[in-house]
């Protein structure tokens, strides 16, 4: 008994000892905890620091400000960020990592509430060959836009334009895409408004090297101008459960387990509330 209890002593002072001679920097990493393997971004707009909007993935990747980007308290679950016309979030796109990337699928959801019917993008990304590779848009001409596209010469994946683009209410948006079911899907306010089975079986164009920014198009085009909350983007078509719980309930710290035949299931929990 004696014996077990020195080597006992003796792991715990072995272990003390590492933790001790860690940097702050490692320690860090330790703690970093990416809330699930598909969700690229996200941005509950909770926390500003500085000229930077703090993102919540685990993965790191602030939002730069660029213009007049401010926190609200008017936010749809806690607090917001308010655009103002031409403001935008930069992601460094060029050094976003390729395996974070939505390549075989993609979701992109958020609440926004813009203060015109024109046309807004929500977020928008180039890859190097000069593809558009992604449009979540509210529209002048009084839709909601959802597309994706494939490496140039302009390969269209689908392009979703429907549902009622309201003004000076909150409104949720949610475009998913799964390419090995080949459908694309826009909900509004968790209703779905639009599908499109995929015009080609293509991965949708792996890099953001030319810019990726929330709020304003590459091209400084398209400036989204009013309150947005919670986004959230993910490299794989969400279901419309997954849809209407994050909706519902705010996207959660989440809890992933792999069911017996391989799939991934998730559990949300709630990490902001009303």
């Amino acid at each position: 008994m004696q014996r077990n209890r020195t080597l006992t002593s003796y792991l715990v002072c072995l272990f003390v000892i590492g933790v001790l001679c860690m940097s702050t920097t490692e320690i860090q990493d330790v703690s970093a905890q990416i809330l699930d393997p598909d969700l690229v971004l996200y941005f509950d707009y909770e926390d500003f620091d500085g000229g930077t909007v703090l993102e919540k993935s685990g993965r790191g990747y602030d939002g730069a400000i660029n213009g007049d980007v401010t926190q609200s308290n008017d936010g749809k679950i806690g607090k917001a960020a308010h655009f103002a016309s031409g403001s935008f979030l930069d992601l460094d796109g060029p050094n976003i990592n390729a395996e974070d990337i939505p390549t075989e699928g993609m979701s992109l959801l958020a609440w926004i509430n813009v203060e015109s019917v024109s046309d807004m993008a929500i977020f928008n990304a180039r890859a190097a060959d000069g593809t558009w590779l992604v449009h979540p848009e509210a529209r002048g001409d009084g839709n909601y836009r959802w597309l994706n596209r494939g490496p140039n010469p302009a390969r269209t994946i689908f392009d979703i334009r429907a549902g009622k683009n309201t003004a000076e209410e909150w409104q949720h948006y949610a475009g998913t895409y799964s390419r090995e079911e080949g459908l694309a899907v826009l909900y509004i306010n968790g209703e779905k408004v639009g599908e499109e089975e995929a015009r080609l079986d293509t991965p949708i164009a792996g890099d953001w090297d030319q810019g990726a920014r929330v709020g304003y198009n590459i091209d400084n085009n398209r400036p989204f101008t009013g309150l947005m909350d919670d986004l959230n983007i993910w490299k794989r078509g969400l279901s419309e459960t997954e849809v209407k719980d994050i909706m519902n309930n705010g996207l959660g710290a989440v809890l992933t387990a792999v069911e017996a035949g391989g799939k991934l299931t998730t559990t949300w929990g709630k990490l902001k509330s009303n």
